[in-house]
């Protein structure tokens, strides 16, 4: 079994009461197909590793227990498996939380669980927690962690986003791309978690410099 598809397991073990491991399994295939499909190149299982990354990152400073990371990394499983970059905006947000839903529906998950991992989806609608809430922060912080990355491979996620949109103009790519960035260098506090606030804020805030200067006219 792939190692993410253990993953995958361990987690649904934990807030399944009773998990049905055939269901499981098949759920987390489907999930990894999806995450695979053609015409990705950001938006892989390597977005996916580097949200688990990051939350463990913020668990181990405290900033959500262990359930509570268990309910975020479903729900990073589920926040782009809908991926088209050429569908109206929040289309793939709002199709990837029905989809969880059912899904966890169909496995027998918690209700509570069910309108927790969808909420969270629905979140990166706009990447915006409206409040410091534990969950949520840290989903938020986790999915905007790349922001922070190291500069090769922040370059690299930027040259990864162009990629997706290889079928928009140089010229509309940039101003498109630049209006969803743009709003990000304006926030007051870009990360909602106090560790990631400590720790990943200054770094992010030089990439997303960088990449809004390229942007630019030249």
């Amino acid at each position: 079994m792939p190692a993410l598809l253990t993953a995958w397991s361990l987690d649904l073990a934990l807030l399944l009461e009773d998990p049905p491991d055939d269901a499981v399994v098949r759920h987390g295939e489907d999930l990894l197909r999806r995450w695979a499909s053609p015409g990705r190149h950001y938006h892989t299982t390597s977005h996916l590793v580097e949200m688990f990354w990051a939350l463990e990152e913020l668990e181990d400073a405290g900033e959500v227990d262990e359930r509570d990371g268990a309910l975020a990394r479903v729900a990073a499983w589920f926040h782009d498996a809908v991926y088209d970059p050429r569908a109206p905006l929040g289309q793939n947000e709002a199709a990837s939380a029905e989809l969880a839903g059912s899904s966890l529906q169909q496995l027998g998950a918690d209700p509570a669980d069910v309108a927790a991992v969808t909420g969270l989806v629905r979140l990166t609608d706009g990447h915006d927690a409206p409040t410091r809430e534990p969950l949520p922060a840290a989903f938020h912080d986790s999915d905007l962690w790349i922001l922070a990355a190291p500069e090769p491979r922040f370059d690299e996620y930027c040259a990864q986003v162009r990629e997706e949109y290889a079928h928009v103009p140089d010229q509309a790519y940039r101003q498109g791309r630049h209006a969803v960035l743009e709003p990000f260098q304006r926030r007051g506090r870009l990360y909602r978690t106090g560790h990631a606030h400590r720790q990943w804020e200054r770094r992010a805030r030089l990439n997303l410099a960088r990449e809004l200067d390229r942007l630019s006219p030249s």
